[in-house]
């Protein structure tokens, strides 16, 4: 039947729109005017026109002014709004309207770093289109899920997230309906005819959007898509998921609001030490007790964090790293055990069989392909492969593959041997999926020669449900000296590295096919041989693996592969320097959880072989528990729990499933474990760098404080060093940018020779803060009340003398333009004393941070207008200074450079000191190292 035209009157687009997908199959084609082959391109076109893209639209509509006033009520900003106010009450009108200003300007910058963030985490859905196999023009093609329209036939396999509404036409599949349902199991849905009576979401033959194929493979008829589908209108009743701060905002933020409450109690305690001390009007000790309280704000903090993390997103990006949550990069810094798979994370993911056992003979793959003979075991063995298959393999030019690559390497396999890659000529009955803890999967096919099970899986899984063999001269009873053979030759390819396969079949009745179970089909089997395939290791993961060692990162394997085959794949990339011991499935199972505890404590690195995805759950439980941080790494279906309880779970991004995708926190597009190690090393820089500027924000707050001290506990006789409003130019003008800079800094030599920091370590510690104030900002207190004082003394004043009118009080604008002036040159040495927490300048390089000397020329520039253009001048109280003025605050970074440069040469020196006294253990290098 020809399809109907978009917006013609006989399209009927309205009874599309409105159909009842659970009456009969041939009524729900006919209302969606479709068919079992599907639409055409220009039909699904036109629809799509109509019926708008697949994907659901938020319901909030403008969410930007929300998010805004967030920032006006932030807890420092609602401290900045009751400066303001007190400003206003005191008279003070020019210093309220300078701090709304500033609280404006503030918090418009953090919303723009939000924003920033935002698009740099939802940008990352273009990296990893959600697609789905749609039959257009009777063919099935990859399209991305948001060009679904109703009556499309799309094609639902195993581990594959279903995008639209549908009712299936073919097939079986078992479905997670939790996300719509809360149903924890699995459920069956089948393209059978059921009662239609009950509930949409209970029908048995309809799937829905968001929800998971975990098994099972059939063909569906979308009925609905978008925000008409279940998900849709679940979504439409829901807010949108607020803002979540990661630890370290957390962290930042609390402690914020404490440097919040030391402001407001300094600001306090000032007024009645003006008044009484000093003798200030009540007014001044107002005005000077909002200056105090503005110069402990740190207003640039929390943006500055979050642009900090967001370029640490788009970096790993760009690495082929995506990290779902913005809060996770901080996360990575501390990881101290990374659970990895092997097959695609260590290796390449590139199987090939290279060597074949059949009792007959044993085929060596690797140089020219021998002839196999038609009837032969060999032969027997590959059209069993093809058949027990799902993946697809076209050599036509251009030749494409498609599925599993340990199935792509059997069709090879098949190819290399000149005999049929297809299953063209055979029909399928049924399969019998592979099962993670059965390790095996079967089908069940009819051919010209009648029908047959075959079955492949790991060997000693395949092996135990096998009663004969294929011989040279047909096929016998297994006997007990052959089964030891197969064992041997298992054992012995196994410690050569690689992957085996035992493959087995069994011709069954017709009869026999209603109502078959697994148990009833593989049982009695006929054993036709074992594959041998090799995957080789990646090169760049011994690189990657020594630096997790140098970095104290405890590596362990968790594979569903052959003890023997991951253990040689692992010493080959450096995995496990003090030996290696294996752990099967089973003899975990039968460790008790104070056992598992024991062995994990040991510290050694393990491979856990044979493994289940609720295996990968309970190691990542048993080292959560005793401290650690677990990254954990998954592909399948199954693995989702174990993603979703680790850490940072880690999916792949190639060989990965949809629903492995959904769960994790990280997924990897090149499924490269050194890309788990750089992100980790990412991780690290982020948190250094987030140290590196807040040590430059907190300590400008001692030199601007010093100077209101000075003023009060000398009763008035100094006067004050700096004004309000020049405070207000230093935290809004001259220090950001720089601190943006930090932000950017790279690694610091040595960073993956750390030992991972702990869990539950503060990023602003007692060290930090003694850095930051005491020698920092002390240093450059000091440094400011030195040039003022001069300035002062110069021009002629006295201890005592007023300052407010008169010839002083040019000389005291001179000098409070040079406190400004020397705070803004400590400003570049604290800048560049924080580039680094351990090593020396020379080893970060002088000049390796350009966006760092393009803040401190923005830096010298804005200061300059300041103190020399007519109306700044005017607005901030600022005078020209003289030259022999400026001269004398030139040698101001290097000063408080070089002190903090020598304070660190002498913690290097002690550590060296120690590391000198215990050459031989690790354990005093971990001591030796500073913490990050």
């Amino acid at each position: 039947m020809s399809q109907p035209v978009a917006g013609s009157a006989e399209s009927g687009w309205d009874s599309v729109s409105a159909v009842n997908p659970q009456e009969s199959i041939d009524r729900l084609l006919r209302d969606l005017r479709t068919r079992r082959t599907g639409l055409t391109d220009r039909e699904a076109a036109r629809r799509l026109v109509v019926f708008g893209p697949n994907e659901l639209t938020r319901r909030g509509g403008r969410t930007w002014p929300r998010d805004l006033v967030r920032q006006l009520v932030h807890p420092l900003a609602l401290l900045l709004w009751v400066a303001a106010l007190l400003a206003q009450v005191s008279g003070a009108g020019a210093l309220a309207v300078a701090i709304v200003v500033v609280i404006l300007l503030n918090a418009l910058f953090a919303f723009a770093q939000e924003r920033h963030a935002e698009q740099a985490v939802e940008a990352l859905a273009a990296y990893l289109p959600v697609t789905v196999r749609v039959v257009r023009d009777g063919i099935p093609r990859p399209v991305e899920a948001r060009e679904l329209v109703p009556g499309d036939v799309i094609v639902i396999e195993e581990g594959e997230r279903i995008s639209a509404d549908a009712r299936l036409l073919t097939g079986a599949v078992e479905v997670d309906l939790s996300t719509l349902t809360g149903e924890s199991l699995p459920l069956l849905r089948e393209a059978e005819p059921f009662d239609t009576r009950g509930p949409v979401l209970e029908a048995r033959d309809l799937v829905f959007s968001g929800t998971s194929c975990t098994e099972g493979e059939a063909t569906a008829v979308v009925f609905n898509t978008g925000m008409h589908t279940e998900l849709g209108r679940i979504a439409a009743l829901s807010q949108r998921v607020g803002h979540e701060d990661s630890p370290l905002e957390k962290q930042v933020k609390h402690v914020a609001r404490l440097i919040a409450l030391v402001a407001v109690g300094m600001g306090v305690a000032f007024i009645p030490i003006g008044t009484l001390a000093a003798g200030l009007s009540l007014g001044d000790a107002v005005n000077f007790a909002i200056g105090l309280l503005v110069a402990n704000v740190p207003e640039g903090l929390l943006p500055t964090i979050t642009l900090a993390l967001a370029v640490a997103v788009r970096i790993l990006a760009r690495r082929g790293v995506l990290v779902k949550r913005i809060s996770a990069v901080e996360t990575l810094g501390s990881t101290s055990v990374i659970c990895t798979d092997k097959t695609g994370t260590l290796t390449l993911n590139r199987m090939r069989v290279t060597r074949v056992w059949t009792l007959p003979q044993v085929l060596d793959l690797t140089g020219p392909p021998p002839e196999v003979d038609a009837p032969s075991a060999t032969a027997r063995l590959v059209r069993a492969v093809v058949a027990c298959n799902n993946a697809e393999l076209d050599l036509v030019p251009p030749s494409d593959e498609r599925g599993d690559p340990t199935e792509l390497a059997l069709l090879h396999l098949a190819v290399a041997l000149g005999l049929p890659h297809s299953r063209s000529g055979t029909e399928r009955a049924a399969q019998f999926h592979f099962d993670p803890e059965l390790r095996r999967m079967s089908t069940v096919d009819r051919g010209p020669d009648g029908v047959r099970v075959h079955a492949k899986g790991a060997p000693e899984e395949v092996l135990r449900l096998c009663g004969r063999v294929a011989g040279p001269d047909g096929d016998r009873a297994l006997r007990v000296e052959e089964r030891d053979a197969v064992g041997q030759v298992v054992t012995r390819w196994a410690r050569d590295g690689l992957r085996l396969l035992a493959v087995a079949e069994r011709h069954i009745d017709e009869s026999e096919l209603p109502g078959l179970t697994r148990e009833r089909a593989e049982r009695d089997l006929t054993l036709l041989g074992v594959v041998g395939m090799t995957d080789p290791p990646r090169p760049e993961v011994a690189g990657a693996v020594a630096r997790c060692h140098s970095a104290g990162i405890r590596l362990l394997v968790v594979t569903g592969d052959h003890g023997l085959t991951a253990r040689g794949i692992a010493e080959e990339v450096g995995i496990g320097r003090d030996g290696l011991r294996v752990v099967t499935g089973a003899e975990l199972d039968d460790l008790p959880e104070a056992e598992l505890d024991e062995l994990l404590a040991t510290g050694e690195e393990l491979i856990f072989a044979r493994s289940s995805p609720e295996d990968k759950m309970r190691i990542a439980d048993a080292l959560q528990d005793q401290g650690h941080v677990v990254a954990m790494t998954g592909d399948g279906v199954n693995d989702a729990p174990a993603l979703r309880r680790a850490d940072i779970g880690v999916a792949m991004g190639r060989s990965g499933t949809d629903v492995a995708r959904e769960a994790a926190t990280m997924v990897l597009t090149d499924d490269n474990f050194a890309s788990i190690v750089a992100a980790v090393e990412a991780g690290r820089r982020v948190y250094d760098n987030v140290r590196k500027f807040i040590v430059y924000i907190f300590a400008h707050a001692t030199p601007e404080v010093v100077p209101f001290l000075a003023y009060a506990l000398s009763g008035g006789r100094i006067p004050l060093p700096l004004t309000v409003m020049q405070i207000l130019a230093i935290d809004l003008g001259t220090e950001t940018l720089p601190a943006l800079a930090l932000g950017r800094e790279r690694a610091e030599p040595g960073l993956m020779s750390r030992p991972p920091r702990e869990r539950t370590q503060n990023v602003i510690d007692a060290p930090m803060l003694a850095r930051a104030w005491g020698l920092l900002g002390g240093i450059s207190a000091v440094l400011v009340m030195a040039v003022f004082l001069v300035t002062l003394v110069q021009g002629g004043w006295q201890l005592g003398d007023d300052v407010d009118s008169g010839p002083l009080h040019h000389v005291w604008q001179q000098a409070t333009t040079m406190s400004f002036l020397g705070i803004v040159a400590c400003q570049i040495g604290t800048a560049v004393a924080a580039r680094t927490q351990h090593a020396s300048l020379r080893q970060v390089g002088v000049f390796s941070n350009r966006l760092l000397l393009w803040g401190f020329a923005y830096e010298v520039v804005f200061a300059a207008a300041l103190v020399t253009v007519p109306p700044l001048q005017e607005v901030f109280g600022t005078a020209t200074p003289e030259a022999w003025q400026v001269l004398l605050i030139v040698p101001f970074p290097v000063l408080v450079w070089g002190a903090d440069e020598l304070w660190r040469w002498t913690v290097r020196r002690r550590a060296a000191r120690v590391l000198a006294g215990h050459p031989e253990t690790e354990a005093a290098r971990a001591a030796a190292a500073p913490r990050p």
